[in-house]
């Protein structure tokens, strides 16, 4: 069964997965990936079994007419937030001008890469345009590769802020998030799951994404920074 999924829940799955193949002997292969990134390899042609888009993608998906009828389901969703390194002082950034002064304060930064489509990257670029500040921080920041973790920097002193979805940095150790961006910057991204109409492996597919919306499962999406629905 070919998963596509958002690297977002990639934390939470991988730890729900070895005991969902103990228990039914389905074995998912999940390719992780930006929401955007999959979305264009299936309108180039590409399938699956089942897809793990945002909000966005899953619309997308199924104006495209991808999806089974009825399959589509939330499986959680996830704010933006902003990180530094363990122990370091958590900046103020209680009101849209508190991030502001905290961001041009920073030695350095790092958040996503808007070209590489991940939605907090996207999101945030617009939020520093917004501020008019967008000049100074991109002179200061530092993007990881494409689909990586901002909060690498971090642990290493390369940058002192970084900004992406919670789960993302909750996969770095060394670090420490300061909390979501505050409004009326703030962004949470929804992520949804649907099973393609072309798929011969339909019935797994349902299998595993019953699978996802347990009530064990939600506890580990809640551990790993995830809102369950």
């Amino acid at each position: 069964m070919k998963v596509l999924s958002s690297i977002a829940v990639q934390p939470a799955v991988e730890v729900l997965l070895p005991g969902f193949i103990e228990d039914t002997g389905i074995r998912p292969v999940i390719e992780w990936n930006t929401a955007p990134a999959f979305v264009k390899r299936l309108q180039g042609g590409e399938t699956a079994d089942l897809l793990i888009l945002n909000r966005a993608g899953m619309d997308i998906m199924q104006r495209d007419g991808r999806i089974l009828t009825g399959s589509e389901v939330t499986l959680a969703s996830s704010p933006a937030a902003l990180a530094v390194k363990a122990g370091a002082p958590h900046p103020d950034i209680s009101t849209g001008e508190a991030l502001k002064r905290a961001l041009l304060a920073a030695r350095s930064i790092s958040y996503t890469d808007p070209a590489a489509g991940g939605a907090s990257g996207i999101h945030f670029a617009r939020v520093i345009e917004r501020m008019g500040i967008a000049a100074e921080i991109n002179a200061k920041n530092k993007f990881p590769p494409a689909g990586g973790l901002s909060g690498t920097f971090l642990p290493t002193g390369e940058v002192e802020i970084a900004v992406q979805q919670i789960p993302e940095l909750k996969q770095v150790a060394g670090l420490s998030i300061v909390g979501p961006l505050p409004a009326p910057y703030d962004l949470v991204t929804v992520f949804v799951a649907g099973i393609e109409k072309a798929s011969a492996k339909a019935k797994e597919a349902k299998v595993f994404l019953d699978f996802l919306r347990t009530p064990a499962a939600a506890a580990i999406f809640r551990d790993k920074g995830l809102d369950p629905a």
